[in-house]
């Protein structure tokens, strides 16, 4: 996938993120900017995005709207893309399990930045990191190598409980699987898998 694909892409995952918050997510928070600004900028170029001010004055990217009198029969939503759940979508979800197990929850959502979501029951505390489904294969991979790094600098508490969470796709699964297992053991750590349906699989 070129940038201007994965940038589409995500967008079309989460509408308003600005020229930072795509190099965040694709790239690093170290990476430059520049080249997600000017692939942006040709995108809007080429009607192929939308970029306005949000309400707190940053530049949002926003998918192009075409407008059209009659729908064309192959312009709707894929089933399959109707049914990906976004990062704030498996917040929600594992938000409303981890409060039913009597933890007290603190969730980041949007673009806010800090550790995901953050339990706290009695002295313990439990981290957990989110991603969203993405739309691409590739970009689930950027995901979850993303959400592997982002929870592992958070780990500074021996008695915390640390997870990663992300919708139940196949390819989720496949990528946790090849972690090894000795890797899995040593951090402790868990992956939550989230459905459509908000039903939650843990994994160790």
């Amino acid at each position: 996938m070129t940038i201007s694909q994965r940038i589409e892409a995500l967008v079309l995952q989460s509408p308003g993120l600005t020229d930072r918050e795509i190099t965040d997510s694709l790239f690093s928070r170290a990476a430059p900017q520049q080249p997600v600004n000017r692939a942006c900028r040709l995108l809007q170029q080429s009607g192929r995005l939308a970029r306005r001010r949000r309400p707190q004055g940053l530049i949002g990217n926003y998918p192009a709207v075409r407008f059209s009198k009659t729908p064309h029969p192959h312009s709707q939503v894929p089933t399959d893309v109707q049914k990906l759940l976004s990062e704030d979508q498996v917040k929600r979800s594992v938000s409303n399990w981890m409060q039913s197990a009597g933890w007290h929850v603190r969730v980041m959502w949007g673009t806010a930045t800090g550790t995901d979501i953050q339990g706290q029951r009695g002295n313990r505390k439990w981290l957990v990191e989110v991603k969203g489904s993405g739309k691409y294969p590739q970009m689930r991979v950027n995901y979850f190598l993303s959400v592997l790094g982002e929870i592992l600098q958070r780990m500074d508490d021996i008695e915390a409980v640390y997870s990663i969470a992300l919708p139940d796709i196949d390819q989720y699964r496949r990528l946790w699987e090849r972690l090894p297992r000795l890797a899995r053991e040593r951090t402790r750590l868990t992956l939550l898998l989230v459905d459509s349906s908000g039903h939650i699989t843990t994994l160790k």
